[in-house]
């Protein structure tokens, strides 16, 4: 009896090993890393260039909308998304709105993903959370995969984890409100971005767990990345995390060498 009991146990702590083993490698094959290149480059031709360096599997380049079909033609394993969207998406993809870019036009040109709420957005242009919210109902509409960005203040992580938790929770149960299915979630703690310090990564790997679980029970299927200072010099460390399901990259991703670098890490060749 005593031997039967000792086998199950066996069996049971290595089909635990196992299954560790087995999440661990597919984590590490399916961490995405998105390029934000903002307002840059200022050419198309910059941009074909950057994007033939940036041509990797998991890989989301997001190019200014100038650029989007110059980078579609340009790029095979990697994937094209967008920087904003419009939440209006007449049938006819159209409407009478100055100035912006509807889901249904992004679609066309090629794009799977479309980055909203950015904190740079949210400061400069004044997206509220109503607005955010709309996109991302009218962007998961289209069959787009959104990349919705949250994160807290430094006013406010002074305070401790806590309180980022709680401003973020503020924030994605506003942005989600009405959606279902699969989303990603960047955290960019507002601080951190173009900052050179990023966020403690222990500290990144407790906000995608908690946001993971606070989203769980609104049916979102979510993957948490992050975002905020990330080079190569701490991908390594900050995708070490298996709660951390890829990066946000802005400025690094805008050096080739340095994006390739980071790809590599990620990647597992260097």
């Amino acid at each position: 009896m005593g031997n039967i009991v000792g086998y199950r146990i066996l069996v049971l702590i290595l089909v635990f090993f196992l299954s560790r083993i087995r999440r661990a490698t597919i984590d590490d094959m399916n961490k995405l890393l998105v390029a934000n290149w903002k307002m840059n480059p200022t050419t198309a031709r910059e941009a074909i260039k950057l994007a033939k360096a940036s041509n990797h599997k998991n890989v989301v380049i997001c190019p200014p909308f100038p650029f989007l079909n110059a980078v579609k033609k340009n790029i095979t394993a990697a994937s094209l998304g967008a920087q904003d969207v419009f939440w209006e998406s007449p049938p006819a993809g159209g409407g009478a709105y100055t100035g912006e870019v509807s889901p249904a036009m992004l679609k066309n040109a090629g794009a799977r993903y479309v980055i909203i709420g950015h904190s740079e957005r949210r400061r400069y242009v004044g997206e509220t959370d109503g607005m955010i919210n709309k996109k991302v109902l009218a962007t998961l509409f289209a069959g787009l995969k959104v990349i919705l960005c949250v994160g807290e203040p430094k006013a406010v992580r002074k305070n401790g984890l806590a309180a980022a938790k709680a401003f973020v929770k503020k924030q994605l149960l506003a942005d989600t409100r009405g959606a279902h299915g699969k989303l990603i979630v960047a955290y960019e703690p507002v601080w951190a971005i173009g900052s050179g310090t990023p966020d403690d990564p222990k500290d990144t790997a407790e906000m995608a767990r908690f946001i993971r679980n606070l989203l769980k029970s609104s049916k979102i299927d979510v993957v948490v990345i992050y975002g905020g200072s990330v080079t190569s010099k701490n991908i390594g460390r900050i995708m070490s995390y298996g709660e951390i399901g890829g990066a946000l990259v802005g400025g690094a991703s805008l050096h080739s060498h340095e994006f390739k670098t980071m790809i590599q890490i990620v990647s597992h060749k260097k």
